[in-house]
C-alpha cells in the first residue's frame, strides 16, 4: 500500500544526490545507496514527506512569521542534525516504516536551513501524527457485515506530521543546505509522481467492470446508449493509462544511471486524472439506473 510516493522519492534522490556530490564533493549519493540497500533487503515501505503547511504563500520559508511552517534544521552536533516543522497531507505515513523529508518549493540563499533531505523511522522520537480519517470510513462503523466497506481492515487515511527536534544522523542525511538543488528535486519528484497517478486506471477498470455487470443484471447490455457509455468510460480510462505509459516510454537516462520519464506527458497524465475519473463515475451512475 502507498509505495508510490516513497519510490518516486528514491528515484528523484538517486539522480539529485549524484549531482549534488558532483558539484560540492559531498558523499550524499553513497549514503543514499546504503539506505536503499537496507530498504530493499528488508522490504520496507517509505513515506515521501514533501508538502509543508507553507503559511503565507507569497513569502518564502525564511520570511514567514512562524519559522516552523516549513521543515528546517534547528540544531546539529557531531552525530547529526535536529529538525522541526511539519508535513501536511501525508497519505499512508501511518503505515510506512521510514519517512523521507524533502523540501517542497524552490529555495534561496536565505532558506539554507530549509534545504534538508533526510530519512527518519516512522516512530522516531519527537514526531507526532495528527490522524485524519477519510470521509467514507464511517461505513465501517455502521454495521451491515462486509458489504460496501472497501478494504475493511486497512482503510485510507492521511495525517499531519509535527516534527519537534527530530534527530537525523549524518548517514541518513541526503541534502544539507544545498538550496540550489531544492527545485531540481521537487521537479524530478513531481515528474515521477504525476506519472504514478496512472494507478487510478486500476480503479477505473474495477468501476467499468462493475458498471458492465450492473447492465447485465438489468438486462440491458446490448442497449446502444449503455454500450456507448461503457465505451466512453473505457476510452477515458485508457487515455489516462496511455499518457502514463508514454511518459515512461519517452524517459531518458540521467547522469546517475536512473531514468527520468517525460515531464510533459507526466503532467498530461495527472491532468487527465483530475478530470476523467469523475466523468467515468458519472457514467457508471447512469448505467446503474438508480440502483
Amino acid at each position: 500500500f502507498q509505495r508510490c510516493v516513497g519510490m518516486d522519492a528514491l528515484n528523484s534522490l538517486h539522480s539529485t544526490t549524484y549531482e549534488i556530490d558532483e558539484k560540492h564533493g559531498t558523499d550524499y549519493h553513497k549514503r543514499f545507496l546504503e539506505f536503499v540497500k537496507m530498504i530493499q533487503k528488508e522490504n520496507l515501505v517509505i513515506g515521501g514527506a514533501m508538502t509543508d503547511p507553507k503559511g503565507d504563500r507569497s513569502k518564502g520559508p525564511s520570511e514567514q512569521d512562524d519559522p516552523d511552517l516549513f521543515t528546517r534544521i534547528v540544531d546539529s552536533d557531531e552525530k547529526g542534525v535536529y529538525v522541526s516543522g511539519a508535513k501536511a497531507h501525508q497519505t499512508g505515513c501511518i503505515n510506512s516504516h521510514w519517512i523521507i523529508l524533502m523540501p517542497t518549493i524552490r529555495l534561496t540563499q536565505n532558506d539554507k536551513e530549509y534545504a534538508i533531505v533526510g530519512a527518519i523511522p516512522a516512530d522516531v522520537k519527537g514526531l507526532t501524527y495528527i490522524y485524519g480519517r477519510q470521509s467514507c470510513d464511517t461505513r465501517v462503523m455502521e454495521g451491515g457485515g462486509d458489504i460496501d466497506l472497501g478494504n475493511a481492515k486497512f482503510g485510507g487515511q492521511e495525517a499531519m506530521m509535527i516534527l519537534d527536534r527530530v534527530f537525523i544522523p549524518w548517514d541518513k542525511l541526503f541534502m544539507n543546505g544545498e538550496f540550489e538543488f531544492a527545485s531540481m528535486l521537487v521537479e524530478r519528484f513531481t515528474c515521477y509522481h504525476r506519472r504514478s497517478y496512472v494507478c487510478k486506471t486500476g480503479l477505473g477498470d474495477v468501476l467499468i467492470g462493475a458498471a458492465a455487470t450492473i447492465a447485465d443484471y438489468n438486462g440491458v447490455p446490448n442497449v446502444s446508449h449503455i454500450k456507448d457509455k461503457i465505451i466512453e468510460m473505457t476510452h477515458l480510462n485508457e487515455t489516462i493509462f496511455a499518457a502514463g505509459i508514454a511518459s515512461s516510454h519517452q524517459g531518458h537516462k540521467m547522469k546517475s544511471g536512473v531514468y527520468l520519464n517525460d515531464d510533459m506527458l507526466a503532467q498530461v497524465c495527472k491532468h487527465n486524472v483530475t478530470r476523467f475519473p469523475y466523468e467515468i463515475s458519472r457514467l457508471a451512475q447512469d448505467i446503474a439506473g438508480g440502483l
